[in-house]
């Protein structure tokens, strides 16, 4: 009889761990899911960009530094979104990716300034509508990046409770990286008129 009781203590106790080790991967797949929505977004702003930029080398010729540094940060931030894709999972990644969006941040917004100076490039409709593009599609990031940090969010408290903290630990649940904007620049909103 105490065996029978044993042994039912024991599946249960074993249903109890499948089940918070099925509901870890579950939101750890929801996590790297909503990473993949912000990369197909920065994926879709990282197409736009060469476009913003041969349209504008037309009309800023002088300004050919401030292209080239916009087409450099664009490559360096699809190279780290590439990198972060693979592996959602890795702080460092993560940290690259936020680094280089923020550089792009940068450099769109001087791009943007000088744009000012040019009244052609201004009137330009097909500027206009790669502006509003960009436009959208940063709305579109800002939105996948929420979604991504909330995911990651209910992950890693998921990962920290008691008792599922026993079974993350020694299944390899690692926390994950928050999408955050690390300086004040990059806080500040890149500004669109035209």
């Amino acid at each position: 009889m105490t065996s029978l009781v044993f042994a039912g203590i024991v599946v249960l106790l074993l249903v109890f761990l499948i089940a918070i080790y099925n509901r870890l991967v579950a939101l750890r797949n929801r996590f790297k899911n909503a990473f993949s929505q912000i990369d197909v977004q920065l994926k879709r702003r990282y197409e736009l960009i060469p476009n913003l930029v041969e349209t504008a080398k037309g009309y800023m010729a002088h300004e050919r530094q401030t292209l080239e540094a916009v087409i450099t940060a664009r490559n360096a931030a699809a190279s780290a979104s590439t990198k972060a894709s693979a592996h959602p999972e890795d702080a460092g990644s993560m940290k690259t990716l936020v680094q280089a969006e923020g550089a792009l941040t940068g450099t769109l917004g001087r791009l943007f300034a000088l744009s000012e100076s040019y009244p052609d490039l201004k009137a330009n409709q097909n500027m206009a509508k790669l502006m509003e593009e960009l436009s959208s599609t940063e709305n579109r990031v800002a939105f996948a990046r929420q979604a991504y940090n909330d995911s990651v969010m209910v992950y890693n408290t998921a990962r920290e409770t008691f008792p599922n903290v026993l079974v993350a630990g020694p299944f390899g649940f690692h926390p994950a990286q928050l999408f955050e904007v690390e300086s004040a620049e990059e806080r500040r909103a890149v500004k669109v008129s035209f």
